[in-house]
């Protein structure tokens, strides 16, 4: 069958790509990380059910003013939502997966305008190479399928570079500039390479596409961010302002990280060794030809450097461009005997160790003990219940995914230590216990039986192989075990 195939073809790139993202979102349930669920499927799915779950919206009880958060992709998520429930699409993990589907449909434009660019502005190998990358490097379909708004706007990004290479009518300024004002809507600190992007058309003395290319970004943001910010606070860019402030206040203290190089060295190892340190050298080379796409992304690059907050994930956005200008760079370099041996080297490497991760990546479930914990009570009528969160076999108790309980009112009473009573609070009585971790598991459970003697097990949630690998490499990955009992109030 493959020998019909030709591994060179836009098509059969395409095709693997959506191979593979298909696989993604059947296989890859849960969450990445915090920010992919809570600050997005929470707030979006809450508002549906007429519920404010982050208290970001002004008319909520506990809302301290604009936080932030832009809502264009929160907004978004919660018309797709509203749209699945209003036909009767009610059950969580269905609506993740239509979810999850739309997501690899939509990361399918990155391998589509990565592919593009290159064999616009280099040649069809590199295309192919830059294509066969993205569409299958080891991380991105596992990200691709995710809530993540720093991969959702990549596409806006590639898109926009796209418009301002392939013709030379004026009018794709404004839609370059659209677009990118887009990508900045989703991800505020996009600006930083749109900044870029707007040097370079002054640098060519493209001094009136500049213009239009402001205006572009201009109308979207204002119509994403003054307009909406504005029906909601009565002010517009009153999150945006937020997020200034909050960054400038606060925002240095967040995980604060002096590693300079930090980003550097995660584009290079997503790529995987040797290939990063190739792409590596040729990203660098490439800044003279393809100015357009360097320097939004040294840009980029150097603001997450400088700033004092550092999480791997702020540097995604712009990882297809650097695989593009590594592909289209090593090229520039001459090619002695020993480039060339170590270009060939490096992608049969790349491969080897890419096949098995992506393999693993695709079809891993993350967060899976939380995710089931929470979906246990789906089917369940627990409006007049109390659940305990026993959590002192260690600190700091996860959060828990109320958007797969279906009840967003859910009581859930964390116990944080051994110091605290068994009830928490005097008088607390609850219908079940949630035991997470099995650190001092049976001493714990055998505590509560003086209390609950009809007390029995009801649901063993198990965290995933990849969880439960990832939390023996950094203990602070809190992946733990949970088991439900329930208590026979």
């Amino acid at each position: 069958m493959t020998k019909n195939l030709d591994f060179t073809s836009y098509k059969t790139i395409l095709l693997a790509a959506i191979i593979i993202r298909l696989i993604a979102a059947i296989f890859s349930q849960g969450y990445g990380m915090h920010d992919d669920h809570f600050l997005i499927v929470e707030s979006s799915a809450s508002w549906v059910d007429g519920f404010d779950y982050n208290n970001w919206l002004p008319w909520s009880e506990l809302n301290n003013g604009p936080e932030g958060h832009s809502f264009t992709y929160v907004g978004l998520n919660y018309f797709i939502f509203l749209f699945f429930k209003s036909i009767g699409l009610q059950d969580p993990k269905l609506l993740m997966l239509i979810s999850r589907l739309i997501h690899g449909a939509f990361s399918l434009l990155i391998v589509h305008f990565g592919y593009k660019i290159t064999e616009k502005l280099g040649n069809k190998h590199q295309a192919v190479l830059v294509g066969w990358t993205l569409a299958i490097l080891w991380i991105l379909p596992f990200l691709s399928v995710r809530n993540l708004v720093e991969i959702t706007c990549i596409p806006f990004m590639l898109w926009s570079v796209w418009v301002l290479i392939k013709s030379d009518h004026r009018s794709r300024f404004i839609f370059a500039g659209l677009l990118i004002g887009m990508a900045v809507s989703f991800r505020y600190q996009v600006a930083v390479f749109a900044l870029g992007m707007g040097l370079v058309l002054l640098v060519e003395k493209k001094s009136r596409g500049f213009i239009l290319f402001s205006i572009g970004i201009f109308i979207c943001i204002g119509l994403t961010q003054g307009l909406v910010d504005y029906l909601i606070w009565g002010y517009p860019f009153a999150e945006f302002i937020g997020y200034t402030t909050y960054n400038v206040n606060e925002g240095t203290a967040y995980i604060p990280n002096n590693n300079y190089f930090m980003y550097l060295l995660v584009l290079m190892g997503a790529t995987l060794f040797p290939l990063g340190i190739l792409l590596g050298i040729g990203f660098f080379r490439s800044w003279k030809k393809y100015l357009l796409l360097f320097l939004p992304v040294l840009f980029f690059i150097i603001f997450h450097s400088i700033y004092p907050s550092k999480q791997e994930r702020f540097i995604l956005p712009v990882l297809p461009f650097f695989i593009m200008l590594g592909v289209m760079g090593y090229d520039l370099l001459k090619q002695t005997n020993f480039v060339l041996k170590f270009k060939r080297l490096s992608w049969r490497l790349f491969w080897i160790l890419n096949i098995p991760l992506l393999i693993f990546a695709s079809l891993t479930y993350t967060k899976k003990s939380r995710v089931e914990s929470m979906y246990y009570f789906a089917n369940i009528d627990t409006r007049e219940m109390m659940i305990l969160q026993e959590s002192s076999g260690k600190a700091d108790p996860s959060m828990l995914p109320k958007f797969y309980s279906t009840n967003w009112e859910l009581k859930i009473i964390p116990r944080i230590n051994q110091e605290q009573s068994l009830s928490v609070h005097e008088g607390y009585q609850y219908n079940y216990i949630l035991f997470c971790d099995d650190e001092m598991l049976e001493e714990r459970i055998s505590a509560y039986k003086t209390i609950y003697p009809k007390m029995h097990l009801v649901k063993v949630c198990e965290p995933s192989l990849v969880d439960a690998l990832l939390r023996w490499l950094n203990p602070r990955n809190r992946n733990e075990y949970i088991e439900i009992w329930k208590t026979g109030v």
